[in-house]
């Protein structure tokens, strides 16, 4: 049993029901979260899917125009996906390659180091959360009793 439950291991002992009952509350509003934010950062994007080419281009990756149309779709259509807990590992891996690839972007290629990064390791670490654990009870994947 993990210590969020197991009270007898908590300095106060009466909050263990407490972080026992807003576990799945907090994993799935962490979820819809993620998922909305993901949203409005793709809508933008998903108006003009190709708006990232130039810059894409830019960086000396080939098949740019696709790789614009992909991370609008990810961000934006992921994004609807993750606040539904509908394919929330596929979804979240989606996110963590455009994630891993923005860390490099800005770490690397933009010469920005960690300061230039830092967001986008955050948004990659939140992703991996959700491709190892999935939807969680508050899902679309639960209700259907299916996971990616």
């Amino acid at each position: 049993m993990s210590d969020h439950r197991n009270s007898d291991r908590l300095l106060i002992p009466a909050l263990g029901g407490l972080w026992a009952g807003l576990h799945n509350f907090a994993e799935t509003l962490l979820r819809v979260v993620a998922g909305g934010l993901l949203i409005s950062h793709g809508w933008p994007k998903i108006q003009s899917p190709f708006g990232l080419t130039e810059m894409i281009a830019g960086s000396g990756l080939p098949f740019a125009s696709f790789f614009s149309l992909g991370v609008s779709a990810i961000e934006f259509f992921g994004g609807i996906l993750l606040v539904l807990g509908l394919f929330t590992r596929l979804a979240s891996l989606g996110a963590l390659i455009v994630l891993l690839n923005t860390v490099y972007f800005h770490w690397v290629v933009f010469q920005e180091g960690f300061q230039g990064a830092e967001y986008s390791v955050l948004w990659a670490t939140v992703a991996f959360f959700f491709l190892i654990r999935g939807g969680n009870a508050h899902s679309v994947d639960a209700k259907l009793a299916r996971t990616f």
